[in-house]
């Protein structure tokens, strides 16, 4: 048995989701043709109260391509120090848009509307134009921390009142729903963009959606032509993301419920410097010293445990829908024997 903790990207179509696939009907989605896509495109937009999509293969094309609409060369994106849209995408800010980033250090990956107004430059000639807000929730380098919708809502109205963009990066939204138990369209309309991602705790193998205004997403289309994102008869992918969101996201509250009890367990190990708090299901902590994060990694390794390094002597764990109630039991017990 080899336990896969490095990601929730690792998890495999069940055998549900591959004869949903399998049967799904298709046509030429660069001519806006095909059925399963537009069914996806249609479902996503309704459940956060926007009025259009766009399926991309990845959430990084989703997100870069929403900063490629809000944007001119020579804008700024304000993000968290953390915001994967900075980290983890290539530079695809300055590198598709000719933007830059001001990050915020915000709490956990959770910047305030204050910080967000404090960022706002104002109208000078010699200053760089403040186009863009992005916030990632649930924000993945912070351990899964989840924005409230209130602390959402705040930072929607900073936006509004200085005429600046709104975006979200939604890669893990249902697993920051499933914690705060908000409402989907209560969320989605406070944004001028979402990207919704079923690849990751939704357990899809591919694949992403933008929504937006149907101006939005009609200029999105484009972009993402531009991109190298027209794909053709990606029904049979949509048809995942479709059978995901009707059977896999009340599930998500049995990753995280797994990934809080190896957090408690992490917490007590003497090699174990710190702990970020389990919020959803991610789980990143600290080593001590005397415990080389690499040699960590490979004690594992040798028990089939597969896990990554996230920075000088730290470690994530992800929990997912191929991570089960056994995997968890030998995990612990391999965790207390090092």
């Amino acid at each position: 048995m080899t336990i896969d903790l490095r990601s929730d990207t690792v998890t495999r179509p069940t055998k549900a989701m591959l004869e949903a696939m399998l049967h799904a009907p298709v046509g030429d989605d660069v001519f806006n043709e095909d059925p399963t896509i537009i069914a996806l495109e249609e479902k996503t937009a309704a459940l956060f109260g926007q009025e259009a999509g766009l399926f991309c293969p990845s959430g990084t094309m989703t997100n870069q391509v929403a900063i490629k609409v809000h944007t001119q060369p020579g804008d700024e994106v304000i993000c968290d120090a953390s915001a994967h849209i900075y980290n983890y995408e290539g530079g695809g800010i300055s590198f598709n848009s000719g933007a830059q980033a001001k990050l915020i250090n915000g709490d956990r990956g959770r910047m305030s509307a204050q910080q967000v107004e404090e960022s706002i430059n104002p109208a000078f000639d010699w200053l760089t134009r403040t186009r863009l807000v992005s916030v990632e929730n649930t924000a993945n380098r912070a351990g899964g921390s989840c924005y409230s919708l209130q602390q959402m809502k705040e930072i929607s109205e900073v936006c509004r009142k200085h005429g600046v963009k709104y975006h979200l990066d939604g890669a893990r939204i249902f697993n920051a729903l499933t914690e705060t138990k908000d409402d989907t369209r209560a969320v989605g309309m406070l944004f001028d963009s979402v990207s919704v991602c079923f690849s990751k705790g939704l357990g899809a193998p591919t694949g992403s959606v933008l929504l937006g205004s149907k101006e939005f997403i009609r200029q999105a289309r484009r972009v993402r032509k531009v991109f190298g994102g027209g794909m053709r008869q990606a029904g049979i992918l949509a048809a995942a993301g479709i059978y995901a969101l009707d059977n896999h996201v009340e599930r998500l509250k049995d990753d995280h419920r797994r990934a809080k009890t190896l957090g408690e367990t992490i917490s007590r190990l003497p090699y174990v410097e710190s702990l970020l708090p389990v919020e959803s299901n991610i789980i990143i902590f600290t080593l001590s010293e005397k415990m080389p994060s690499e040699r960590f990694i490979q004690l594992l390794a040798e028990q089939h445990i597969k896990a990554v390094g996230f920075g000088k002597q730290t470690v994530r764990f992800v929990t997912h829908l191929d991570f089960t109630e056994e995997m968890m039991g030998k995990t612990i017990e391999v965790l207390k024997k090092i």
